[in-house]
């Protein structure tokens, strides 16, 4: 993200077909990064109704969408002008 944005590196984008499979995915990135990395978030918003769940951990921000609320949002658009790298699946350990 940077140099366009100065509160963070990395946007980390993805989407769960529902708000229970979102819920889940944050379950998830947020159980490893606390065990493997020691890295709990700043702020989370959206957990309860996990549409769009936003978890802030400074350097990188994740962003857990439902598909409609990804189109809505359409931030890929908003933040067009910075370099992406697309991940097609998740890496299991």
């Amino acid at each position: 993200m940077r140099p366009v944005c100065t509160y963070t590196d990395f946007f980390v984008v993805c989407t769960g077909q529902n708000p229970r499979q979102t819920k889940a995915i944050f379950d998830e990135v947020h159980a490893r990064l606390k065990r493997d990395e020691r890295q709990i978030p700043r702020s989370v918003e959206g957990a309860t109704e996990a549409t769009w769940i936003i978890a802030d951990y400074l350097d990188l921000v994740l962003h857990v969408f439902t598909p409609e609320a990804r189109g809505f949002y359409r931030l890929e658009e908003l933040w067009g002008d910075v370099p992406s790298v697309e991940v097609d699946a998740a890496a299991t350990a």
